[in-house]
């Protein structure tokens, strides 16, 4: 299973220009909460990624987990959610799915950019473009059904549309250490 939480945070001022430190010392912790994340049972990876595609929240982060479950463990809740940055996210852009449809999450890695799109029915599985349709199943249920799927960036044309979010890469995929 998938799940994606996405967010971004509020200016504080409005029409302030960008914070730069203030992002940098948002992906710092990000960085340290997903790899405390990928230590919960039933969590096997995590990744981080940006965009700023009109109209989508600018942060995503997608994890590989074994079940619905896993959000009642207690150290899961334990460490769940945005910690000291919680007041500062932007509630527009705070998202919380679960999908179904892929065993695990694709590793994205730098050069190439993950694609979504949200609609009401899945579309056809799209071998020339590599979509891979997800159903949504818990959580927000913000859409009803995700594509899901990664290209280079010099091959987004295959992408085209209007409501598909491009999502890059802010770090790398962090998985279960074995023992």
């Amino acid at each position: 299973m998938i799940f994606m939480s996405q967010s971004g945070l509020i200016d504080a001022v409005r029409d302030a220009p960008h914070d730069a430190t203030r992002e940098a010392d948002w992906d710092a912790w990000y960085i340290e909460h997903l790899r405390i994340m990928v230590t919960v049972p039933g969590i096997d990876s995590a990744q981080r990624f940006r965009t700023d595609s009109p109209g989508h929240p600018p942060s995503l982060a997608m994890y590989t987990i074994d079940s619905a479950a896993v959000f009642a463990d207690p150290y899961y809740q334990s460490i769940r959610g945005m910690g000291e940055w919680a007041a500062l996210i932007a509630r527009q852009h705070y998202k919380r799915n679960l999908f179904d449809g892929l065993r695990s999450a694709p590793a994205i890695a730098k050069g190439s950019v993950l694609l979504i799109e949200d609609h009401t029915d899945p579309g056809p599985a799209e071998v020339s473009t590599g979509r891979t349709w997800l159903r949504c199943v818990g959580l927000d249920q913000t859409t009803a059904f995700r594509a899901l799927g990664v290209a280079t960036e010099g091959d987004l044309a295959r992408w085209a549309g209007p409501d598909i979010a491009q999502y890059y890469p802010v770090t790398d995929r962090y998985a279960k250490v074995s023992s």
